[in-house]
């Protein structure tokens, strides 16, 4: 009778296991579904399951079960970029999962870039490799988006992007520039080799210290182990900030300004390149904090405009975000490209983390979820128009 018994309840536990798990397809399936996106459909953009524990994931962990679901190869699309645009044309949006929710959270009680925590993405993100980042970057290392006008190619857009800077900013040879956050030195390197200005690049990453240090020798060009909440008491003609304020959170965006406009001349330029959101929110999506850009986030036109209010008269602003498609995409080109070399040192779930995080990204700037802003900011010293240039 108790084997009868037990027969019954495993029977019993199965059938209410398949229940639920039918449930739960039937869920993600329509959440798909929603989206123009068949579940093991043969259009590119389609998700081929691997794994049925995928839908239960998915429902309880939200993006980060996505993503991590991909990496572990749970599921595949051949086209990831047009996946993720899809979805989030249908989301109008954020879906405000539990981890959001907790990250928002935590953004806006704690301070969550402050120099020890701006450290966590260095480690995490920045120092990887050198040879990792060189493998799929222009000859500039660019890590930041490209200005595609009347070109496909990714060199040649990067070229125009530091080219656009540097007009927008009415480089001079007897211009000294700030880089605050100069990466791998390129912006400095072809402002001194292309303008002949004198460029101090401020980075807080070993490995772009070291890579920056000897790509800029030869050059008017010094590169600082530096955190911008350091700089004090030198004075610069012109001021740059491209792809870095995405890691400075919006507690200290009005420190940040402060700093810039006490270094920077009564009469001189400053340009600010950063992806933007279209809505303001306080806290990176879920998986790129865990996975990429721990403690970043994007600010929105609210947030920069309360943040240099009465430091800065906005004399232009510039929105080339689907530009950074085409980026996203040359990237993972190039990663895919140059994989074999970098194979020994780092693992497939790396190499399908990367990718997810190119593609996603992709999709996020192809469905205009945000965008990429150029924006240049004088003191008002006198009433000359500044001419915008593109």
């Amino acid at each position: 009778m108790l084997r009868v018994w037990g027969e019954f309840g495993t029977l019993l536990l199965g059938t209410i296991y398949n229940a639920r798990m039918s449930r739960e397809k039937d869920a993600v399936t329509k959440f798909f579904k929603d989206a123009d996106i068949e579940v093991n459909g043969t259009r590119p953009w389609d998700i081929v399951v691997h794994d049925d524990r995928l839908y239960k994931r998915l429902l309880r962990a939200g993006s980060v079960g996505l993503g991590e679901a991909y990496m572990e190869k749970w599921w595949d699309s051949e086209r990831v970029d047009l996946l993720f645009e899809k979805l989030l044309r249908v989301q109008k949006k954020r879906v405000l999962t539990l981890q959001l929710i907790l990250l928002s959270i935590k953004a806006r009680i704690f301070n969550r870039q402050t120099r020890f925590q701006a450290r966590q993405v260095v480690d995490i993100h920045y120092d990887l490799s050198n040879e990792l980042y060189m493998s799929f970057l222009d000859p500039y290392n660019q890590y930041t988006c490209g200005y595609f006008e009347n070109t496909d190619d990714l060199n040649e857009a990067q070229i125009q992007k530091l080219d656009l800077i540097c007009r927008k900013l009415q480089l001079k040879s007897t211009d000294t520039v700030l880089d605050i956050g100069c990466g791998w030195g390129g912006f400095a390197k072809y402002a001194a080799e292309h303008y002949g200005c004198k460029v101090v690049g401020i980075t807080i990453s070993d490995e772009q210290l070291a890579y920056a240090t000897k790509y800029v020798a030869g050059f008017p060009v010094e590169i600082r182990k530096q955190d911008y909440r350091d700089l004090a008491g030198e004075q610069f003609d012109k001021i740059v900030i491209v792809g870095m304020i995405e890691h400075v959170g919006y507690k200290n965006y009005r420190k940040i300004m402060e700093i810039v406009s006490s270094c920077l001349k009564d009469d001189g330029l400053f340009l600010l390149h950063t992806i933007g959101g279209n809505e303001t929110y306080f806290a990176a999506e879920p998986w790129l904090d865990k996975y990429i850009f721990p403690n970043g986030m994007v600010p929105s036109i609210q947030q920069l405009g309360k943040s240099f209010e009465k430091l800065f008269v906005m004399e232009d602003w510039h929105n080339f975000g689907p530009y950074y498609y085409k980026t996203l995409m040359a990237w993972d080109k190039n990663f895919q490209k140059n994989w074999p070399s970098l194979k020994d040192k780092f693992s497939e779930t790396f190499f399908r983390m990367f990718r997810y995080y190119f593609n996603s990204c992709a999709g996020m700037f192809k469905s205009r979820r945000t965008e990429l802003w150029q924006i240049v900011l004088s003191k008002g010293a006198d009433d000359t128009i500044y001419k915008s240039v593109r």
